[in-house]
């Protein structure tokens, strides 16, 4: 254990002791020394700290300090009512307030304790309960803000959690501060009932064991009294004024004295002011003439001064700024900032910026934080920061989402409109403006607000535009999914997986595979819609399989194989039922026989008639499926699954292949069509 660690321990230990055990009085002078000491240094750190975390520690020092402060008054007491003295510092306070009138210098001392008691600690109690209620009420909104502006792009991940771990601590920081300002207002009602005690029985037991007369008996302890209560109530007042001082001040750019001075300072003419007054109450009262004018003249001088100085260094602070921003202009770094790109952009125009903007209702900030996690749950990934500004250059209503600096969707909203979605035949009488949902690319209308109910009435979807616009925003990122993911965002998703599976993970890279041939096989899934959110089966995989081949399009089937139950579940109905487009022996055989294998790969080599024929055939069965409404599935052996998949990217990306190993051995298929060529 560190020396610092062991000399707090220490120092609470030897405090609880001096409840109990007697102490010389050599022994209390210097405690009594090191209180006041600790005081001081207390006030002066809260006056120099910029913020309140930069004295975290504060709740936790004031109940330490308060039960040393306490324990002090039990030694003295136990000094003064048994022995008639308490060590030199004590006596010393005591003779140097009271003098000559014990009277006096007791007023004196209740006016201190009066003033610690009723004002300061009073005050500071209220303000750390109010303080305590106001930080937890607005914890929520400033996480929320934190939220916009992470997916803003204003702040990294990393700075986030810095900011949202500065809110709670902010927040049980004033908790804390609340319950102990209680501490100091207990401290100060004890000093009072201990001073009352001293006094008390101090004349008592003067008197009738110590044999004193009732005169020196009121002199001696009082003067005991009024000392051992000023060497505790000044370091309590010390305390409960640095008590005040964290909880009233807000988070500035400097400590305690630059912003008071600064403060008090920034209007210069105003010293001309109080210069003024302070001279007319010279001439018109009878206070000192000499006094009020000497005290005008020396606002006036200081007023005059900072005017000039405020006059000055603004137009240096000009050429300065203007200097920078020119250096800054002809910087390299300038230039490189240029080259950065977001991920992911939305854009849109003027008259869409109530959808962001929380002051107007907007919550497209807040939906953007739900479409990540739920994309999260849903593919795997973490999905980079989204990037949301307005842009003049597009029309009014227009929006559109970029991936990697690529224009990916675009479409345009109103905002005081419904999208509203036909079941299947359109109603004539619920009239609106013609259009498409943008998601699903599904015939709708843009409808006004009184026509919403009854189009909900007719069977019609409704739809709210910042509902539209985010689930666009999803099913695009989705889309696009395997492109977002590159080698960085593989590394993090390994470096996570390493964090439980450390054995798995060394076993598959960086040997036998390296981090870019793991991302050619996750966005390989991702770009077929299969989740990546089971990494622990997915790398399994990768080590039983990557000792065979280090061919990525192989691995990606042999983890498709793997994932069997993931893609039956998200291909079939709860009874395990699945209609499917099978594919011919004849057509199997003719693209196995044209698979061309080469040291960089396998490909299909098909002469483009049989190409067109296999296409036409699969165009032809999946527009049965659209009309009934179902999915377009084609079912196919392994070995082909691959390649038929690679042929219909380029003409039916939307259409689903899966191989025979893909399904679990329970799922019912239902053919509803082949695939086929004369």
């Amino acid at each position: 254990m560190k020396v610092r660690d062991m000399s707090v321990l220490v120092a609470v230990i030897v405090v609880i002791m001096m409840l109990v055990i007697p102490l010389p009085g050599w022994l209390l002078d210097i405690l009594i020394l090191v209180n006041i000491t600790l005081s001081l240094i207390v006030i002066l750190v809260s006056m120099n700290t910029t913020e309140v975390l930069q004295f975290s520690v504060f709740p936790t020092l004031i109940l330490l300090l308060t039960l040393f402060r306490l324990a002090l008054n039990v030694s003295t007491t136990r000094a003064i009512l048994s022995e008639g003295h308490a060590g030199g510092v004590v006596d010393t306070f005591g003779s140097f307030v009271i003098g000559d009138n014990p009277l006096v210098g007791f007023v004196v001392f209740i006016i201190l304790v009066i003033i610690n008691f009723l004002v300061i600690t009073k005050g500071s109690e209220r303000v750390s309960e109010v303080a305590a209620r106001f930080s937890l009420d607005a914890m929520p909104g400033k996480q929320m803000a934190i939220d916009a502006d992470l997916n803003a792009g204003l702040v990294s991940e990393k700075e986030a959690r810095e900011r949202r771990e500065k809110v709670e601590r902010e927040a049980d920081f004033h908790g804390s501060m609340d319950g102990a300002s209680k501490f100091v207002k207990g401290d100060a009602i004890a000093g009072i009932i201990i001073v009352i005690i001293n006094i008390v029985f101090g004349i008592i037991i003067g008197m009738m064991q110590m044999g004193m007369p009732i005169a020196e008996a009121v002199t001696t302890f009082t003067r005991l009294t009024v000392g051992d209560g000023l060497v505790s109530q000044i370091p309590a007042l010390l305390v409960s004024t640095a008590t005040g001082i964290v909880v009233t001040r807000s988070s500035g750019l400097g400590n305690l004295g630059t912003q008071v001075t600064g403060q008090l300072t920034q209007y210069p003419k105003l010293l001309f002011i109080a210069a003024a007054t302070i001279f007319l109450i010279g001439v018109v009262t009878p206070i000192n003439f000499l006094l009020t004018t000497t005290l005008a003249g020396l606002l006036a001088i200081s007023g005059y001064i900072l005017l000039r100085q405020s006059n000055e260094p603004e137009i240096a602070d000009v050429e300065e700024d203007v200097q920078a921003e020119s250096s800054a202009m002809r910087s390299p770094e300038n230039v490189v900032n240029l080259l950065n790109m977001d991920p992911i952009e939305f854009e849109f125009g003027y008259a869409l910026i109530p959808l962001a903007d929380a002051n107007q209702g907007g919550d497209l900030l807040d939906r953007i934080v739900m479409i990540r996690r739920q994309l999260a749950i849903e593919l795997g990934i973490v999905i980079p920061v989204v990037r949301i500004r307005d842009n003049i250059q597009l029309n009014p209503n227009e929006y559109r989402l970029k991936v990697k600096g690529n224009v990916v969707a675009s479409d345009e909203l109103l905002l005081d409109h419904y999208l509203a979605m036909a079941p299947g035949i359109d109603d004539d009488e619920i009239e609106g403006i013609d259009t498409k949902e943008p998601a699903f690319d599904l015939p709708a209308k843009w409808i006004s607000e009184e026509l919403k109910d009854e189009a909900e009435l007719s069977g019609y979807t409704v739809v709210d535009p910042p509902s539209v616009v985010s689930t666009h925003i999803t099913e695009v990122i989705k889309n696009y999914a395997h492109i977002l993911l590159g080698r960085q965002e593989t590394k993090q998703l390994i470096d996570h997986l390493k964090e439980s599976y450390p054995i798995l993970v060394d076993e598959v890279t960086p040997e036998p595979l390296a981090i870019g041939d793991i991302q050619k096989v996750l966005a390989k899934l991702l770009r077929e819609n299969i989740s990546i959110r089971n990494l622990p089966i997915i790398f399994e995989t990768l080590a039983d399989f990557s000792k065979l081949t280090n061919d990525t399009e192989l691995l990606g089937e042999y983890v498709r194989q793997a994932l069997s139950a993931q893609i039956t579940k998200q291909y079939t109905n709860d009874d395990l039922s699945l209609k499917v487009i099978t594919v011919s022996g004849k057509v199997e055989k003719l693209i196995a026989e044209n698979i061309k294998q080469t040291e960089h790969g396998n490909y299909l080599s098909l002469d483009p008639e049989s190409q067109q024929l296999i296409i036409k055939t699969i165009h032809e069965e999946v527009e049965k499926l659209t009309i009934q409404e179902e999915t377009a599935i084609i079912l196919c052996s392994p070995a082909i699954r691959m390649y038929l998949k690679q042929l219909l990217d380029r003409f039916l990306p939307q259409v689903v292949v899966l191989s025979y190993n893909e399904l679990e051995p329970n799922v019912q298929v239902q053919s509803v069509g082949v695939v086929n060529v004369a």
